[in-house]
């Protein structure tokens, strides 16, 4: 597989995907970008994010919560 095909398998395109990603609702997902929670980025004005990226941010997520023994 090319670079190119594997960053298109890692794009998620719109709140819809990614909120189906996360497993959350779109108006979820939303109020999380919106406050800054997620880490994502725009196409022209479509909202986007990498699906390793929101991997990373999960895990560092879940890290926090155990060093603050918050779960």
């Amino acid at each position: 597989m090319t670079e190119g095909a594997n960053e298109g398998a890692n794009l998620l395109y719109g709140v819809p995907a990614i909120a189906a990603f996360l497993n959350i609702t779109p108006r979820q997902a939303h109020h999380q970008i919106e406050k800054g929670g997620l880490p994502t980025f725009r196409i022209g004005g479509v909202i986007c994010a990498r699906k390793s990226s929101l991997n990373d941010w999960l895990e560092a997520m879940e890290t926090a919560a155990r060093t603050t023994g918050k779960s």
